[in-house]
């Protein structure tokens, strides 16, 4: 059975997640990672509509409207759960309280620079809260396949306007592992399904091999 690309990336990224950290998921793909929270760690997750303690989708029937998360899904509240408004709670984004936001994105290049906000000429609704998530988070990790529609992601250059001119602290895709550094991208996990060779292929920005290359 063939390995669903998205819920691949959801669950490595999962994995760099600790104990008691206070963690951001961007809307689409990094809502995923919530499923794949390694048995025995405890986070909380915050979304920027305002609320802490934000938990999974609620059955049919107990959705509550009042109830959801940045992107306008239901949501439901753990114990203990805290609500607020938007200003205390880009405050909190702003103010570098957040230990780790996960988005999703359109590309990244070789300095570790993100665009994952809008496509010109596209109709968008507004930035969202990707570029305060991006320069305030303590770790930002980007999840996103590694190609669209055949095209690399990975890029020498962005050419979608930026999020921000903070590096990213990680990429994950289906094929990939990457840590952006002052000396490039360091490629340090490839998929089990895949080969160096294939990765290297589908990435158009210039790749340095760890030493220590690892499957996943």
């Amino acid at each position: 059975m063939p390995v669903d690309p998205k819920e691949k990336i959801a669950k490595r990224v999962a994995q760099e997640l600790k104990e008691g950290d206070l963690v951001n998921l961007g809307i689409g793909l990094p809502t995923l990672v919530a499923n794949y929270i390694p048995k025995g760690v405890h986070v909380f997750f915050q979304s920027e509509n305002g609320i802490i303690g934000m938990g999974p989708e609620p059955e049919e029937g107990f959705e509550n409207k009042d109830l959801t998360n940045a992107g306008a899904g239901f949501v439901t509240a753990l114990p203990g759960a805290m609500t607020f408004d938007s200003a205390f709670s880009f405050a909190m984004i702003r103010g570098g309280h957040l230990d780790v936001t996960v988005l999703g994105g359109l590309q990244v290049d070789e300095e570790g620079h993100l665009a994952n906000w809008m496509i010109p000429g596209k109709m968008i609704p507004g930035m969202g809260g990707a570029m305060d998530l991006v320069t305030g988070a303590k770790r930002v990790i980007v999840a996103m396949t590694h190609t669209a529609k055949g095209e690399p992601k990975i890029l020498k250059k962005c050419t979608l306007p930026l999020t921000s001119i903070r590096r990213v602290d990680l990429v994950v895709t289906e094929l990939a592992v990457i840590r952006p550094t002052d000396e490039g991208l360091v490629l340090e996990e490839i998929a089990e399904e895949t080969t160096l060779e294939e990765v290297i292929k589908l990435t158009e920005a210039k790749l340095i091999v760890s030493e220590n290359l690892r499957r996943f």
